[in-house]
């Protein structure tokens, strides 16, 4: 394994894009620690003290990487560009413009990469005006006013200040992808956690007992060798290619396979998931608080937080929702990485078919067969490792800061960039880390 760290540093270019990569982490993790101007500093630190921010807070502040409990530049992370992501590619499943641009090949895909980026920066300008509302009001800081001077003005700067830092966030996602090394909005989400797995684990130790806080530990062992596990798991359709003769040259006649992955949606529709589990409580901070909009908030803040009626534990809603979202985000992304369709007009453009399967309709019906087989225990999966952490939260009643949905996205994105680096490796003849 030393020999491996060893190698990544023999090779100038791969070097290079770590140490960019690495570059870049701190610079986020600075704009992480660097205040909004206009917020009470005093009140903002007895805010980061709490131990109470499990649910809605809690979550936004864990993807953050802290920056939210200390409103801080980067306080809305990089959830805006997520939430983006997702309304792009749902409206690109019933508009066919965008359907169209995403067949266009590169090109295409700059032009709704560029679309993403003004959906992004519009929610962010909206999700900035309401937590600085949100945190004015008190409504998620205990009672806390964050912003006692809040006048147009104030409210202004902030609300700019916190939308530039999202559309830096972007930017620095943007170089580690075209520059570094790895996915670069997912290195940021992996950052973000990763800086607050320490004072997850305070919080979770605080609040548990030595054998609850034992069994939290070694499901997050478990859940970690099954993730490994899981993302290695495949199923290869063998594709074969026809001879073909021409002039003195014999083409073709090769067989290869299809890989097709267990979890081929990755960590995306966790993510996906949890930005949606959102929606309500922003919704909810707009209906009035009194009357009606009293019984709705309350039953959002019981059944639809991480931590529900009881404080630090989840609510067992909560879980069955997520649980229910992460197995259609599964099927959803999943349908948009792999068109069976095309695959099989690939296929047979290129002379080749699938053993015992006719080309054509009978292809396209064979791919998803099994493409329908494999997304099942692969979502399930996704569901069981997103909310058994918090199944055993609801149990015992113990915080769910240190979720499954961290675990995984750590677990996914370490491994992906593992891969990447090692076949960076492999190219020179190195031995890597999966090998």
């Amino acid at each position: 394994m030393l020999s491996v760290f060893r190698n990544m540093f023999r090779i100038p270019d791969l070097r290079n894009k770590i140490l960019f990569t690495l570059f870049i982490f701190a610079i986020y993790r600075l704009g992480a620690a660097v205040p909004v101007p206009g917020v009470d500093l005093d009140r903002v630190q007895a805010f980061a003290q709490q131990q109470e921010q499990a649910g809605f807070v809690g979550i936004l502040n864990l993807f953050s990487g802290g920056a939210l409990e200390t409103m801080s530049v980067f306080a809305l992370g990089i959830m805006p560009y997520i939430t983006a992501s997702i309304i792009m590619q749902l409206l690109a499943v019933v508009i066919p413009r965008l359907q169209a641009l995403q067949d266009e090949g590169e090109s295409g895909r700059k032009v709704i990469t560029q679309w993403t980026r003004y959906v992004t920066v519009a929610l962010a300008l909206i999700q900035s005006t309401g937590f600085t509302f949100l945190f004015h009001s008190g409504q998620f800081t205990g009672g806390v006013d964050l912003i006692p001077d809040y006048t147009l003005r104030n409210v202004l700067t902030i609300v700019i200040t916190m939308t530039a830092g999202t559309a830096l966030i972007m930017w620095l996602g943007e170089l580690i992808t075209e520059r570094g090394i790895g996915n670069g909005m997912s290195l940021i989400i992996f950052v973000s956690i990763v800086s607050q797995l320490p004072s997850q684990l305070g919080i979770l130790q605080a609040n548990s007992s030595s054998f609850e806080f034992g069994a939290v530990i070694v499901l997050m062992v478990v859940l970690t060798i099954g993730i490994i596990f899981i993302d290695q798991g495949q199923r290869r359709i063998p594709i074969s290619f026809s001879r073909r003769v021409r002039g003195r040259k014999v083409l073709g006649g090769q067989s290869t396979y299809i890989p097709l992955k267990v979890n081929m949606a990755g960590v995306i529709p966790v993510i996906f998931a949890t930005s949606i589990m959102y929606f309500p409580v922003l919704a909810s901070s707009a209906i009035p608080s009194t009357g009606w909009g009293a019984s709705v908030r309350n039953w959002i803040d019981n059944n639809l937080l991480a931590s529900g009626s009881g404080g630090l534990s989840p609510s067992l809603p909560y879980i069955f929702v997520l649980a229910l979202l992460v197995v259609f985000f599964t099927y959803f992304y999943t349908a948009i990485q792999f068109d069976p369709e095309r695959q099989a007009e690939t296929i047979q453009r290129q002379g080749g078919f699938i053993p015992g399967i006719r080309p054509g309709r009978a292809t396209v019906r064979h791919l998803q067969y099994v493409l329908s087989r494999i997304t099942l225990p692969g979502s399930l999966y996704l569901a069981v490792v997103a909310v058994a952490p918090s199944i055993l939260g609801w149990l015992w009643g113990i915080p769910v800061g240190l979720s499954g949905v961290s675990i995984l996205i750590v677990a996914g994105v370490a491994l992906e960039t593992m891969k990447q680096i090692e076949s960076q490796l492999m190219m020179r003849n190195y031995e890597g880390f999966l090998s």
